[in-house]
Parts: C-alpha cells; sequence; structure tokens
C-alpha cells in the first residue's frame, strides 16, 4: 500500500500551540491560534504487515538509506523512542498504537523523501503521521486524519523531542487549516482560501539551536516574573490572535471589494507585522538565537524586494528556514532563482492553492461494450477513434482524454485494465511508432505528434484489474497508486468537451474541488428519460464562496440509474423544471476515504443483481460521511457504448470542428 504524508508550514502562530497549552495551568493567557498547510513535498512510502517486527527503512532528501527491525512489544519500542535518535518518532507511534490497539508488527519503507530535514517543516512530525497512517490503513483502525494527528502527538510526546500540537497539522495534508490551542482542548478547521498564495521557503543555510530557543521562550510559562515575559505571552496571545483573525478575513474573501493581489499584499504585510512583533518581544529572551542576522539578510534582501510582499521565519525562529510571500507564480520562480545564485540558500516552492491540489487521475478502462461487439473484441472501445475538434486529428478515445487531464495540470495518469487488453494500451502509450511506419506519416503535425506520444506514455501507470467485478471494483483496485490523497475520477468511454469559452470539463471540476474544499461530482441537466442510463443525485442548489463563481449543488442522494418514476418521486431538484434531473457526467474529484468504503463492499461481497461492486454506493457513503458537492459542467459528455452513440459523437465532434476552423 502506498502512503504519502508532506511537510508543513505554519503560515502564522509559530509557538503559540504550546504557550496555549498553558492555559491549563493560567486560565489568564490567551487561546494558541496557527495557520497552517501542508508543502508540495513530502515523504513516500509503501507499507505492509509484518507478524511479528517494526521494520522501517528511511530515505533522506539526499537519497542515504537506513534500516531498522525492532521487536513489536511495548518494552522494545519505548526503550528505542526513550533513547532518541533516527527511529525514536517511528517507535514512539508504535509503542502508542500497541498500547491502545490489538496490532501486529508493519514493514515501512520510505523509499523517496522531498521534505528538507531539519528545517523547521516538521519531518519528524511526517514520519510520525506516516507510522500513525500505516497502522490505521493496514489494520483498518478507523481513525480520521485528526485521529491520526493524536496519535503522532502521543508517539513523539514518548521521544526527547519538545514538538507541539501544531507539528502534526501535515496529517491533514496540503489543506490549509487553522488550529487553536486552549489548554489540552485543540481545535481544527478547514480553511476556504479566496487566493492563491506562491511561498519560497528558503533553506538559509545556517545553524541555529532549537533546544536553546524553546528554553529560552518557555522560561516566560505558565506566568509570568517580569516583562519581558509579559512582553512574550502578549505577543503569542493577543497580538497573534489578532494577526491571525485578520489573515482568515482575508483569505476567505470576506471583504468581496479587494482584488486578489490586494489579499496577497496585504498577508504579506501581516507576516511583516508578525515578524516585528517576534523580534520585539521575543528575541530578547533569547538573543544569541533569535537575533538571527541569516534570516534578516534574506528578507531584507534589496534584489528580492520588487517581488515579494512579506516574510517571516519558519518554525522556531532564529537562523534555520524563512518563508517570503511572492506577488505571483512567475515571481516565486525569480525569487527561487535569486535565494539560489545571488544569496547561496536553498530555495523551496510552495503554492497554498484554495484547496488540495490533485495530481492523480484514475481512468477506469477495463470493461467490455458488448453492444459494440464485435468490434469491441477487437479493440476496446476507449480505443475506437474519435475526432478531437480541438486539432481534427483522429484519435483514440482514451488518447483525447488523458491529453485533457495533463493540459489541466495533473501529473500521474492511472488506467485500470483488463490483463488481456494491457498490450492494446502499452501499444499506444508506451511503444514508439516503427521506423517503417513512420515513413507513411504525413509531414508535420502528425509526424511531430507520434514524438509527443512517448511523452505523453511517460505520465501514464498501469493496473491491472484481474476480475471484472464491475466499475466500483475498478476504482477500488486504483487505490494502491493513489495511497491516501485526493484523485480525479474519470470514466474511460465518455468523450468529453466544454463549450466554447468555458475551461476544460475536468479543470471545471478541479476548480470546484479547490475552491469547496469538499469531493465533487461533475453533474449534467438531463430528461428523465436518461435517468436509467445513467447514476443520479437530488440536493438542492446553492452559491458557491465569493472566490468561486459558479452555483453548486448540496448533493443529499446519489441513486445508481434510477428509474423514472423513482426519479420523479425521490430526486427532482427544486429550481428545475418537472421532467429535468441532475445525471453523472462522468468525471469526480473524491477524497481518498472513498477506497476504504469500496473496501467494504470487496470485502463483505455486496454486489448488485448483475454481480458487479457498484460505485454510487460507497459515492453515497462518502457524501454522509464527508459531503459531497454537485457541478452542473459547462459542457458536453459523448458516452461511448453502441453503434448509435459511437456514430453521432464523431459527427457532433467533426461538427465542432468545423465551426472552430469558421
Amino acid at each position: 500500500m502506498e502512503v504519502f504524508v508532506p511537510g508543513r508550514v505554519c503560515v502564522l502562530g509559530e509557538h503559540s500551540d504550546w504557550a496555549g497549552k498553558f492555559r491549563s495551568f493560567n486560565p489568564a493567557l490567551s487561546a494558541g491560534a496557527t495557520i497552517v498547510t501542508g508543502t508540495n513535498q513530502g515523504l513516500f512510502a509503501r507499507v505492509a504487515k509484518h507478524a511479528s517486527k517494526l521494520i522501517v527503512t528511511s530515505c533522506d532528501n539526499q537519497g542515504r538509506r537506513q534500516r531498522a527491525e525492532i521487536p513489536m512489544d511495548a518494552r522494545s519500542l519505548l526503550e528505542v523512542a526513550r533513547q532518541g535518535g533516527h527511529w525514536a518518532y517511528v517507535a514512539g507511534v508504535a509503542f502508542k498504537m500497541l498500547e491502545e490497539h490489538t496490532v501486529g508488527g508493519i514493514e515501512i519503507d520510505n523509499y523517496r523523501t522531498t521534505l528538507p530535514l531539519k528545517k523547521g517543516l516538521s519531518s519528524s512530525a511526517a514520519i510520525c503521521v506516516l507510522t500513525a497512517r500505516a497502522f490505521n490503513k493496514l489494520y483498518d483502525l478507523r481513525l480520521t486524519p485528526r485521529g491520526e494527528m493524536e496519535y503522532a502527538y502521543q508517539g513523539e510526546l514518548v521521544t526527547p523531542s519538545q514538538c507541539g500540537r501544531l507539528d502534526q497539522a501535515c496529517a491533514f495534508g496540503s489543506t490549509p487549516v487553522l488550529m487553536t490551542y486552549d489548554g489540552e482542548f485543540t481545535t481544527v478547521e478547514r480553511i476556504t482560501m479566496a487566493v492563491e498564495l506562491h511561498f519560497v521557503i528558503v533553506d538559509l543555510c545556517a545553524a541555529k539551536d532549537t533546544v536553546q530557543i524553546l528554553e529560552g521562550l518557555q522560561s516566560a510559562y505558565p506566568k509570568a516574573q517580569n516583562d519581558l515575559h509579559r512582553g512574550l505571552q502578549r505577543c503569542l496571545g493577543e497580538l497573534n490572535k489578532d494577526i491571525t483573525t485578520r489573515a482568515l478575513d482575508l483569505l476567505s474573501g470576506k471583504d468581496p471589494s479587494l482584488s486578489s493581489e490586494e489579499i496577497v499584499a496585504r498577508v504579506g504585510a501581516l507576516l511583516n507585522e508578525a515578524q516585528a512583533n517576534f523580534d520585539e518581544l521575543a528575541a530578547p529572551l533569547c538573543p544569541a538565537q533569535l537575533r538571527a542576522p541569516v534570516l534578516h539578510k534574506c528578507l531584507e534582501f534589496p534584489a528580492l524586494q520588487p517581488y515579494i510582499v512579506g516574510g517571516k521565519m519558519v518554525g522556531a525562529g532564529g537562523d534555520g528556514t524563512a518563508q517570503l510571500l511572492c506577488k505571483s507564480a512567475d515571481a516565486a520562480n525569480e525569487v527561487a532563482r535569486i535565494v539560489k545564485d545571488e544569496l547561496k540558500m536553498d530555495p523551496l516552492l510552495l503554492t497554498i492553492s484554495p484547496g488540495s491540489k490533485i495530481q492523480t487521475a484514475v481512468i477506469p478502462a477495463g470493461g467490455f461494450a458488448g453492444m459494440l461487439f464485435p468490434a469491441s473484441q477487437a479493440c476496446k472501445a476507449e480505443l475506437f477513434p474519435i475526432l478531437d475538434p480541438s486539432d481534427g486529428i483522429l484519435k483514440p478515445l482514451i488518447l483525447g482524454t488523458v491529453e485533457q487531464l495533463l493540459q489541466a495540470g495533473l501529473e500521474r495518469i492511472v488506467l485500470v485494465v483488463q490483463e488481456d487488453d494491457l498490450g492494446q494500451f502499452e501499444r499506444l502509450f508506451k511503444q514508439a511508432v516503427t521506423p517503417a511506419n513512420a515513413q507513411h506519416l504525413p509531414e508535420g503535425n502528425l509526424e511531430a505528434y507520434s514524438k509527443r506520444l512517448i511523452d505523453i506514455g511517460r505520465r501514464v501507470e498501469f493496473v491491472v484489474q484481474e476480475q471484472q467485478w464491475g466499475f466500483g471494483h475498478a476504482v477500488y483496485c486504483a487505490r494502491d497508486k493513489v495511497g491516501s490523497v485526493p484523485f480525479l475520477l474519470v470514466l474511460g468511454h465518455h468523450v468529453y468537451v466544454a463549450n466554447k469559452g468555458a475551461k476544460t470539463c475536468a479543470e471545471q471540476v478541479l476548480d470546484a474541488h479547490r475552491f469547496l474544499g469538499t469531493s465533487v461530482v461533475g453533474l449534467k441537466q438531463s430528461n428523465v428519460r436518461e435517468v436509467s442510463k445513467f447514476g443520479t443525485v437530488s440536493g438542492s442548489f446553492r452559491p458557491g464562496p465569493a472566490s468561486f463563481p459558479l452555483d453548486v449543488v448540496s448533493v443529499t442522494a446519489v441513486v445508481e440509474k434510477p428509474t423514472p418514476e423513482f426519479a420523479q418521486a425521490n430526486l427532482h431538484v427544486p429550481s428545475l423544471p418537472d421532467d429535468t434531473f441532475l445525471t453523472m457526467f462522468g468525471i469526480y474529484a473524491l477524497d481518498a476515504n472513498i477506497f476504504e468504503l469500496l473496501e467494504h463492499d470487496v470485502q463483505h461481497n455486496i454486489r448488485t443483481d448483475r454481480g458487479d461492486i457498484a460505485f454510487s454506493p460507497a459515492l453515497d457513503r462518502l457524501r454522509q460521511n464527508r459531503g459531497l458537492s454537485g457541478l452542473v459542467i459547462d459542457g458536453e459528455r459523448f458516452p461511448i457504448h453502441s453503434p448509435e452513440t459511437f456514430i453521432n459523437a464523431n459527427a457532433a465532434l467533426l461538427e465542432k470542428h468545423k465551426n472552430a476552423q469558421k
């Protein structure tokens, strides 16, 4: 099983997590508040059960690997955790899991690490969350991300590390969250972002002593003994609360009169204000570390000023890591160049989007189009020739879909196929045109396209669906490839064409997912005669947030191919005509929790009358557990499942191509 856990960046509110914890001893203190998000970088691992041991192979961001085997018993795990060192965090979390659950051992192969270590991005917390998530997934503990975060935190407390609760925010992935700390009580709220923030995280390539910093700062708690202590409590208390509140108002688009550029500029000013407060009120408690000359050299470097709107420290402070908020994506690239070439420091680009950025798409292509037989016996329906109206090239259906997804910014495409059909897809995506056949290609765009196909194929991966148990089972087969992050699900036998002037159909769903922060199903308004051919939803239209101008649907039920009579009685959506319903478009942005729901149906052999593992029941349970939004797509879908639909689709696409040429 694949698991990915990112690092984390505290956008605002450093140190207020442990400061707020002291409210248990001194209620006069203010609660802590942090705005935290996951990084683009993190830990990649493959995990599996083991009968009796905790076996861990780690890989740092330089590719250096280490391996350890620890007996899966409480005494051994606790001893390793308390000693500190490289394996302490994994052992500490394993100890807490063993203490509270009936679990065996696990194997963790952290085969790739893109997260810089010991630079304030919580690499230690990431390995703790990774370990908690591995136990959760492998032993079906049914923990939420909040539950994984708690075990990661408790496990790290077993070690000599002086961690705070905000470090474990990496359990929530790349979703920005507001964490508040009131004594032992911590709350976590998802932040709905109105703008995209482009940061450059800078490894200052200097030295700092985190233990010394924390000893100096924590001397002011729980009760102040002098003016310096009172100043720090004010800095991490009411001043921090004021800054984070103003930042939240800006980031959520509370003032619709502000442009995106104005919001970014004002957030940058708040970063500067937070750093100034820290310099004035915190640095005197540990001046040897917190005067931080290298940090301030970076923040104030003249060549950076045209491209940034603000900046501050990361983590404990000192000369460890800085974060620079840039004016745009292009500005961030220039900042990274200046940091590397002129400051001789190490930059890391981080974009905080309105929601989680989806990087992987899953396309089930393992079915059999019986109504297209015997053509579908010789060639998969997903490989039938379809005219691409954008360039006039006749392409295998699935190739056009893959191109749209890559153009929308996705990094990986996972095709779920039958074993007997794998060769057909590999020939398309993995094999170059033979020299003999290449001689017959006309010069120009087709010759160039043959070379581009190989580049496209490098982004395509395959999963074999060994048993043909339906759509839900096909999606489930992609679980290990996707891991625990959101993904895009796209039906392989549909052609998707956006209306003139609109973004591609996939981009529309991806935008909705980023701005709404929930799973999203693409929808189409359909006549009641069509509902028996498609999954259908009920719900109600509502305005999207200020940052997302389209109306969305709050989905209240998902039903697989209902009869017209059932739809009219149960699924009508207010504001639509009586004969109009919302059917599935064929594109979904989904939380990875859908795999657990599908696994339940697979393990308990829950099937339809046709013997399939259905998808819609699991989608409806996802709606109940985590919410589901719908978006009516500004475009058309052409399902290819019969001779008539195949011919009609190409006729319509040819007409679109002709109109585009006029």
